[in-house]
């Protein structure tokens, strides 16, 4: 028996939660494997990927990242694993990795999460090793970013305020202002761009599940920062709607908007509430070596 590609896992974690009950997703992969995988060796069952994981729960956890992405599955909380409707209907059914790839879950998952980029997995023909890897690179990107939006919209929305000054502060601007939590205005942040703080920038961090900023958020922040400065910065885990953006546009101040997505992109390039698992290095021949021969 060979240890399964991710997508083999698909059925076997759809049949240990067909009852439906949630499980933690670690209970749920030990079961798939003592029920569908136990034929495996202890040498197979040991293997461990380049940067370390187990293998076979590293393929686990794959496969049940594509079957939340397609809807399939869901995360009621965290570290929580549940079937949905939709999962229950494919119990007994096979279920390819193409189709889903093509299924209405996956696709709007790409679309809503990630309206800005192209990230939906691509089939590479004749690709080269390097296109591989730079392939599979941004689909683990992609999975860290659409967890780590998932994180920002359920923690305490006065820490998620902390959040954004923390990674303003790594970005290169100046200390930063915590305003009072209650009577603040709808200013949740000053940073000060020189350090007797004659230039100023206003934080509003708004943690939204499913709402848009409207128009009207957008005005109060403005109104909110009155005469002290021409500059703000408007942050949220949704996104914004054509009047907020509209008005924002049209302020006699600079609005700065940042929505979800833009949100982890920035989180992930300056490593603020992320840390590096792994670093691969990928060798070549030293030519000048042998010059001398």
């Amino acid at each position: 028996m060979e240890i399964p590609k991710f997508h083999e896992t698909f059925i076997p974690i759809l049949n240990i939660l067909q009852e439906g009950n949630p499980m933690h997703h670690r209970e749920m992969s030990i079961k798939v494997i003592e029920k569908f995988y136990s034929n495996l060796t202890k040498e197979q069952l040991e293997k461990k990927t380049k940067s370390g994981d187990i293998l076979i729960m590293n393929r686990i956890a794959w496969g049940k990242s594509y079957l939340k992405k397609g809807g399939f599955i869901e995360f009621p909380k965290r570290g929580i694993v549940k079937i949905t409707e939709k999962g229950k209907n494919y119990v007994n059914k096979k279920l390819t990795l193409k189709e889903v790839e093509s299924s209405n879950g996956f696709l709007d998952f790409y679309t809503e999460e990630n309206p800005s980029k192209e990230t939906t997995p691509k089939k590479i023909e004749n690709a080269s090793p390097q296109d591989l890897i730079d392939e599979g690179f941004l689909q683990i990107e992609n999975e860290v970013q659409s967890e780590l939006l998932d994180k920002l919209k359920s923690i305490d929305p006065f820490y998620f305020e902390k959040v954004i000054l923390i990674l303003l502060k790594k970005m290169g601007y100046g200390d930063f202002i915590e305003t009072s939590k209650t009577g603040d205005g709808g200013i949740d942040g000053i940073i000060n761009e020189d350090k007797l703080g004659l230039d100023k920038i206003y934080i509003q961090a708004k943690r939204y599940g499913e709402n848009k900023v409207r128009e009207k958020d957008i005005r109060n922040f403005i109104g909110a920062m009155s005469g002290d400065t021409q500059k703000g910065v408007f942050v949220t885990t949704s996104s914004f709607d054509n009047g907020a953006k509209k008005k924002a546009e049209n302020a006699h101040h600079t609005i700065i908007l940042i929505d979800g997505q833009k949100l982890t992109d920035l989180m992930y390039e300056y490593n603020v509430g992320i840390q590096t698992r792994s670093t691969y290095e990928v060798k070549e021949l030293d030519i000048d070596f042998f010059e001398g021969e």
